[in-house]
């Protein structure tokens, strides 16, 4: 079992409990929330973009609406949409900042964010403060993962399953084949695609490896090549025909099991905890990331979304 010997680990450790209160909380904020048949746009910075990807193909495959995801960047504003939902753990981040302004007036804005005070709260047009799912540490887990867990509530899934698997995960070991690899490619397939690129982030922000995502499909279209000896390949959705023959073939070993993905995704954060450690890095302090991005005219800082 994760232990609390670091800031990261006590958070990742706390995803089940928080997921439920998510699911708990979705009933009073669903008037906030995209409605059935509204086109809508869904914004984030890193880990935050990866899980608006996951909300907008859940919601669009739920026959709820057309939903597209952007980073905050890239959001096109001569699209229209009915509402725009921004996702920001901070609530500082100056690229959902810089959209709510362009966007004011214009579309309902709603922001979910760890902070009913801060300035991307302010911002927008309605908020839905997660402030129990606020974090210390620099690489996002729980809120990240919490948020989704709101939205998929709102989309009329049960998050009860997720919690439980996400429980027995965190009461095992992270198993051996996994700590024994040098190279990660993580699939995905809908909703699960951003699952997949989150994966990636996790083990690139906390230990700084070499780390792969795509859709599932999209592994024998060139990214099959670098698997060999020491590769892991990991699948969070269904598994392709074929694919475990494949990677085994090039020397790889191919992860993938029952459990919901987005308890999956809590084994990739013990994963990058653990992986962190042996190469003598320390998960909270992750190298030159801050935890928010705040950019200013001498330069810029990297952060977590």
């Amino acid at each position: 079992m994760a232990q609390a010997g670091s800031r990261t680990e006590a958070e990742v450790a706390s995803q089940p409990a928080c997921w439920r209160r998510a699911a708990g909380l979705a009933a009073s904020v669903a008037g906030l929330l995209p409605a059935p048949g509204e086109r809508v746009a869904v914004a984030g910075c890193g880990t935050s973009w990866f899980m608006a990807q996951s909300y907008a193909a859940a919601r669009e495959v739920s026959g709820q609406g057309e939903t597209d995801a952007f980073a905050a960047s890239e959001l096109p504003l001569r699209r229209r949409y009915d509402r725009v939902l921004v996702l920001s753990r901070s609530g500082t981040t100056t690229e959902i900042l810089q959209l709510l302004a362009r966007l004011r007036g214009t579309v309902p804005t709603v922001a979910i964010t760890a902070s009913e005070g801060s300035p991307v709260a302010a911002a927008a047009g309605e908020v839905i403060p997660l402030e129990f799912a606020d974090e210390e540490s620099v690489v996002q887990t729980r809120f990240a993962t919490t948020e989704l867990a709101l939205l998929r509530t709102h989309l009329g899934q049960d998050i009860g399953p997720a919690a439980a698997d996400a429980e027995r995960i965190l009461a095992e070991p992270v198993p051996e084949q996994l700590m024994a690899g040098r190279q990660f490619t993580f699939l995905g397939t809908g909703w699960t695609t951003g699952l997949a690129s989150e994966g990636a982030l996790k083990l690139r922000e906390a230990a700084g490896m070499w780390t792969e995502s795509y859709p599932a499909m999209e592994y024998r279209h060139g990214p099959a090549a670098v698997t060999g000896p020491g590769s892991v390949v990991w699948v969070l959705g269904p598994q392709p025909d074929g694919l475990a023959a494949e990677v085994a073939a090039a020397g790889g070993t191919l992860w993938h099991t029952a459990n919901d993905p987005l308890a999956g995704l809590v084994r990739v954060q013990l994963l990058a905890v653990a992986a962190a450690r042996a190469r003598g890095l320390d998960p909270d302090r992750p190298r030159n990331l801050s935890r928010s991005v705040i950019l200013r005219e001498a330069g810029t800082g990297a952060g977590a979304g």
